[in-house]
């Protein structure tokens, strides 16, 4: 599996243009390319001094790198393609990435977020797997870990029977900005 570490190294070589964008540099990371909606829909829109993303898929270089439900491999007997809790931990917080690249897109700099309001995260989910919320701290660890204190939001975790695509996870935000 890439990690995003190795999923966004590449994505640009350019410096960072953002204080933020430097954060996420010294953390191995940089925004890629807004992914293209798969639907009807636009990546990002603005309300007032809140942003609200699309859903975001963990593309990495424009593919998703895995499909399937998540499972510890403990539950159902489904033929299906699984992901593990850690593989798919790790696809959340490309999600995340994703969803700060589509907030870049429509405001321009990720500096003039102020906080993370809100994130809602799917996890296509083996019917008897538990563990969602442990899967989209993925998300929730590196919003922490770029924006400190204003990186701290509400939450919810859902399990759903398919994502599009057959992703095994899918992320989506609500950041206000100045």
């Amino acid at each position: 599996m890439t990690t995003p570490a190795e999923t966004t190294a590449a994505a640009e070589s350019a410096a960072p243009a953002s204080a933020v964008e430097q954060r996420l540099a010294e953390l191995g990371l940089t925004l890629p390319a807004v992914a293209a909606p798969v639907a009807a829909y636009v990546p990002a829109v603005i309300s007032g001094n809140h942003v609200y993303t699309s859903g975001q898929l963990p593309f990495i270089n424009g593919k998703l790198e895995a499909s399937g439900k998540v499972s510890t491999g403990t539950e159902g007997s489904s033929d299906e393609p699984t992901v593990s809790p850690e593989d798919a931990k790790a696809y959340a917080a490309v999600c995340a990435i994703n969803a700060l690249a589509a907030i870049k897109s429509v405001i321009g700099d990720l500096d003039r977020i102020t906080r993370i309001v809100k994130v809602v995260g799917f996890v296509s989910s083996d019917p008897s797997f538990t563990g969602q919320p442990g899967v989209i701290n993925g998300a929730s660890e590196l919003l922490g870990q770029v924006f400190g204190e204003a990186g701290h939001h509400a939450r919810s975790a859902v399990g759903v029977s398919v994502l599009p695509l057959d992703s095994p996870v899918e992320v989506e935000l609500i950041a206000e900005f100045s």
